[in-house]
């Protein structure tokens, strides 16, 4: 996958995570904490597919924190890094 910015990973890890949960994209900001949008743990098993699938990365095999997880920000941040 070509290098794509923070920004389009925010905008489509938005638009996963809102897909995910059933839930309008609108509601879905950078910086609210993940959990507090109602994820789940199998929830959270769904994103980390799309973002292997998507990005084309092995998260297994990578050095994420929690803290990378916290919201779609700091999570952009991470897998734009990572890429």
């Amino acid at each position: 996958m070509s290098q794509m910015s923070v920004k389009e990973i925010e905008d489509l890890l938005i638009r996963e995570v809102a897909n995910i949960l059933s839930i309008d994209s609108t509601t879905v900001t950078v910086d609210a904490p993940l959990h507090s949008l109602g994820m789940s743990s199998m929830a959270f098993v769904e994103l980390l597919v799309v973002i292997e699938t998507t990005f084309d990365l092995k998260l297994m095999e990578t050095d994420l924190t929690k803290e990378d997880f916290q919201a779609i920000g700091s999570l952009a941040s991470r897998i734009s890094r990572m890429m």
